[in-house]
């Protein structure tokens, strides 16, 4: 089993990072940084009063596994930048290890996402958000991920291609991550459909 450990509140993963000014399309950005804002507003993606953040949203540059996302300790940030999403181009669970090109380092549950779009060629976007009461009220109801695997690990990658290829996880688009509380991940052709379906659990049960 991976020893991935954390370290000032974040997983401690392999991240090759080039850094570069990179400019995100304006037709993948505009929706990306909108939706993420939307889930920043409903305490989905933000921070603990420790200052640690939470959360994050992608969005795949198309006809490729690549894809931008908000980058590491981005959460607790009111509005976001093309400089807070960097480029991940390469993905090795095997390795505990991503490869990235922009000005911050991408998130550490860049694994997780890339596990998605590695699954289905028709996702076009991944959310990742807390909220206690949703994981609490979906934990085994909806596709959850083993109990016993880790959030940021090559293992959590590895349940996620799992739950992704049962017929349940694509007609719901959702996935509890049974290992890491709180946590939820949403996927959808476009990021609105991913976000909108978090949205839909989230109304009438305020996180």
């Amino acid at each position: 089993m991976n020893k991935t450990q954390l370290q000032d509140g974040y997983i401690k993963f392999n991240c090759h990072l080039v850094t570069e000014k990179i400019e995100i399309p304006s037709e993948l950005f505009i929706p990306l940084n909108h939706w993420r804002d939307e889930l920043w507003l409903k305490c989905l993606i933000g921070s603990y009063p420790n200052g640690i953040g939470y959360g994050n949203i992608s969005v795949r540059v198309p006809q490729s596994d690549q894809f931008y996302i908000s980058g590491s300790a981005t959460g607790g940030i009111p509005e976001l930048d093309q400089i807070h999403y960097p480029l991940v181009e390469r993905c090795e669970p095997m390795l505990n290890t991503i490869w990235c090109r922009g000005s911050i380092k991408a998130s550490s549950e860049s694994m997780s996402h890339a596990a998605i779009y590695s699954a289905s060629s028709e996702v076009g976007a991944v959310v990742h958000i807390h909220s206690r009461i949703l994981w609490e009220k979906y934990l085994d109801v909806l596709p959850t991920t083993n109990k016993l695997v880790q959030y940021g690990t090559p293992e959590m990658a590895y349940e996620i291609g799992r739950l992704m290829t049962q017929p349940q996880t694509m007609l719901s688009k959702i996935i509890v991550m049974g290992g890491h509380e709180e946590g939820i991940i949403a996927f959808g052709k476009t990021v609105e459909e991913a976000s909108l379906a978090i949205l839909k659990l989230h109304k009438g049960n305020p996180a």
